[in-house]
Order: C-alpha cells, then sequence, then structure tokens
C-alpha cells in the first residue's frame, strides 16, 4: 500500500461496494480483537448486516459516515451520531472508529478524528463524546487529539473472545 490516503463523507445511498468494503475492516478489527460491539466468530455477512444498517442511518440524517481511502480500497471509518434528544443538540457520538489493521501506522486514525470533528461543526455540534477501551490504541488516539478522559467504568462490556474489559469515557469541546 502506498502512503497517500484519502477521507471523504459517504452519502446516501451508499454503494453496495463501500458497504462490502466497510464491512471488511470491520471484519478485521474485530479479528483484531476490537472491542466495538461484537463476538467473535464475526463474519463477512454479520459485517454486511451491520452497514447495511449504517447505511439506513445515513439516509435518513441520523448518521455522518466517514472512510479513509488507500489505494482505492476503504482502510477505516468513523461515524458521527446525530441522532441525540431534543435537549441535545449541540451534542454527537463519534462511534466506530476503525482502521484495518494492514493500513495502521500511516495516519489513518487520527485524519479521521479531525475530519469527523470539522464535520460535527459544520454540523452545529461542539460537544462530541465516545467510549473505548483504557490502553488500546484508540484510547492513546484521543488522548493525543486532546481529548479529555471523564473517567473509567469497570467491565462495562465484552471484548471479541469474551473477557470482559473496563471502557474510558471521553468528552472533546469544540468551541
Amino acid at each position: 500500500m502506498s502512503a497517500s490516503f484519502e477521507i471523504s463523507v459517504l452519502e446516501a445511498p451508499l454503494s453496495e461496494a463501500a458497504i462490502d468494503q466497510l464491512a471488511s475492516v470491520l471484519v478485521d478489527c474485530v479479528d483484531g480483537g476490537a472491542s466495538v460491539s461484537f463476538m467473535t466468530p464475526f463474519s463477512k455477512g454479520d459485517g454486511l448486516r451491520f452497514f447495511r444498517k449504517v447505511a439506513g442511518s445515513v439516509a435518513a440524517g441520523d448518521t455522518v459516515l466517514l472512510a479513509a481511502t488507500l489505494d482505492d480500497r476503504i482502510v477505516g471509518t468513523v461515524q458521527l451520531g446525530l441522532d441525540t434528544p431534543p435537549n441535545q443538540p449541540h451534542r454527537a457520538d463519534v462511534k466506530k472508529m476503525l482502521v484495518h489493521r494492514a493500513a495502521r501506522g500511516r495516519g489513518v486514525g487520527a485524519a479521521l478524528m479531525a475530519a469527523i470533528e470539522d464535520e460535527a461543526k459544520r454540523r452545529g455540534r461542539w460537544l462530541l463524546v465516545l467510549d473505548t477501551v483504557p490502553g488500546d490504541n484508540g484510547y492513546r488516539l484521543y488522548r493525543s487529539a486532546g481529548w479529555t478522559e471523564s473517567g473509567v467504568i469497570p467491565d462495562y462490556a465484552l471484548l471479541p473472545d469474551g473477557r470482559l474489559c473496563d471502557a474510558a469515557v471521553f468528552w472533546k469541546r469544540l468551541r
């Protein structure tokens, strides 16, 4: 793979090719042990079903979906959840920050996070929240990108192999 990648917003309707490539990234991340809501075994079909639901959320205007493309393949993605209650029109959730293991170490994650922050500001969302496993790659990325850790919730979720893991809750004010 070359070192150059591109970040873009994926608009509705999502193509089947994009859904397929997004699913491949998700499968790789779950296979690599990422705690992103799924358990192993996790199939390509599972990933396709998940991203078809995301495509519906994008079409409804509830989710902004970004993709990082390297050598004409999607190698990373992140979502901005806009479906917040009426008393939180200024807030959004950052979800499913995923980078294929073969593309890591190239700045893809940092570029996706910078782009999702720009999208949030563009859409009038200036308070972002997310959670991640303490000590994992995402945790280090968010700390280095200026996010504030609020605390750690013990035994919050399961890793794909069934072991319990904690969750660190982060927030970032964009204005």
